[in-house]
């Protein structure tokens, strides 16, 4: 028996543990969520008209502590002859845009998201078209009660001083 056979099996199950373990090293955690209450500043909307499922973007400005945080939310639209309306709003409620629930609220942030709370997600009725809603909802995780800001770097569209 030779000493490569030998060291040649110790060899694979040592790559078959490095591997994964140099792949979550490599990737890195999620920097954490840090807590804040925030205050809405500015808004601003660019809203698609006479839309099949294009985007309409909704970009929200926010004093929290002693910083001033910029994100976006991007909603798919279905409308037509009225750019307010959004048709899909009714399968999936998170694609109605944010609005502030009141003058100071809860927010959490990172590098690269801004999650603000949506309590205003009424559930389904209880009917036919409200259970084919629930399951419309439960299959795009619509349900959740969180909303997620995409943070930008983007502040000219405000009109507000502190967020330019």
């Amino acid at each position: 028996m030779s000493l490569y056979s030998v060291v040649r099996p110790v060899i694979r199950a040592l790559i078959w543990v490095a591997v994964p373990l140099a792949l979550q090293v490599s990737f890195g955690a999620d920097a954490p969520r840090q807590q804040a209450q925030a205050q809405l500043l500015d808004h601003a909307e660019y809203l698609c008209d006479n839309c099949f499922f294009g985007p309409s973007n909704y970009h929200y400005c926010f004093a929290a502590g002693n910083q001033i945080l910029a994100g976006y939310q991007t909603t798919r639209v279905l409308n037509y002859q009225d750019k307010t309306k959004n048709y899909l709003t009714g399968v999936r409620p998170r694609w109605e845009a944010w609005t502030a629930p009141g003058r100071t609220f809860p927010i959490s942030y990172d590098d690269k998201h801004i999650w603000v709370n949506r309590a205003d997600i009424t559930p389904a009725k209880e009917n036919a078209w409200g259970h084919l809603k629930a399951f419309g909802i439960w299959a795009t995780r619509g349900k959740s009660k969180e909303v997620r800001l995409t943070r930008s770097s983007v502040r000219d569209i405000f009109t507000n001083d502190r967020c330019r």
